[in-house]
């Protein structure tokens, strides 16, 4: 699906200026969350936002434990990776290293503060420009070199005899991996190709039954998945870009190295990726 950018930047402003209305019920005394939080995207199904929202956090960890609101001794019940939930400060008991959150169907208690964050990134590939935000504020615009041929969304993998295929992809997506180790410095693996990119290119006959559930399955996990599919793969926020705004890369994001520095301890695993055209 190709997404015009003022439709998504009207998804993004639903979502990230406020939050659903959820009356609190009484959870179960225990409860896992289903893998595979609800998306960026997917949240604008939920109720319209309430007058005074809270703000919106997700979780870092492949599993997070809620503690009962008064006594973080007592675990309440596991969240999944990046399983959105609201901070409530009006709630907080001012307890140091811990922030009191409401899930989306009403459970609420005790997190750590570093189970959660609100970091996500939007990538313009008309203006080649990374913007980093958390929550609905953006905190930083950076450079960006993209694929040789970034006017076209990815369709398939490119190779030496055919560079048009170099494409830097377009869509919702989640950082995968973190690479330390890269040759481009550092990177932050995305999870390309995605459920879209396999539902088009099991219709185009690039790819099989067994890979198509393969890629969904990641999906649900947010773990990395098949990259050497027909559709390609190890699409990268990587290092060494110039920070000129060239096209050099085989479909990566590249950034210079002082910036994936800076960007290197607050992305995490599951961090929401939104790549426009």
């Amino acid at each position: 699906m190709r997404l015009s950018l003022p439709y998504v930047l009207c998804l993004i402003g639903l979502i990230l200026t406020g939050s659903p209305a959820i009356s609190a019920q009484p959870a179960p005394e225990t409860r896992t969350a289903e893998p595979g939080a609800t998306s960026l995207l997917a949240l604008t199904s939920l109720p319209r936002p309430a007058p005074e929202p809270a703000e919106l956090y997700y979780t870092v960890a492949g599993q997070t434990t809620l503690y009962l609101p008064e006594d973080t001794s007592r675990a309440y019940l596991n969240l999944a990776r990046r399983e959105p939930v609201e901070f409530l400060p009006s709630a907080d008991p001012g307890w140091p290293g811990w922030k009191r959150v409401r899930t989306l169907d009403g459970a609420n208690g005790m997190v750590r503060d570093d189970a959660l964050t609100n970091v996500w990134l939007r990538i313009s590939k008309s203006t080649q420009t990374l913007f980093v935000y958390r929550g609905q504020h953006l905190i930083d615009r950076i450079p960006t070199d993209l694929g040789y041929n970034f006017f076209s969304d990815k369709e398939q993998r490119g190779s030496l005899g055919n560079p048009d295929h170099w494409r830097t992809p377009e869509g919702e997506f989640y950082v995968a991996a973190k690479n330390g180790q890269s040759k481009y410095h550092k990177a932050f693996v995305l999870n390309y190709p995605n459920a879209e990119d396999a539902e088009r290119g099991l219709e185009d006959g690039l790819i099989t039954q067994d890979q198509y559930e393969a890629i969904l399955s990641a999906e649900r996990r947010f773990a990395m998945p098949p990259m050497n599919t027909l559709l390609g793969g190890w699409i990268e926020i990587h290092g060494d870009g110039t920070g000129n705004r060239t096209n050099w890369t085989q479909g990566c994001i590249a950034i210079q190295n002082v910036q994936i520095d800076r960007l290197w301890d607050i992305i995490e695993v599951g961090t929401p990726v939104l790549i426009t055209p």
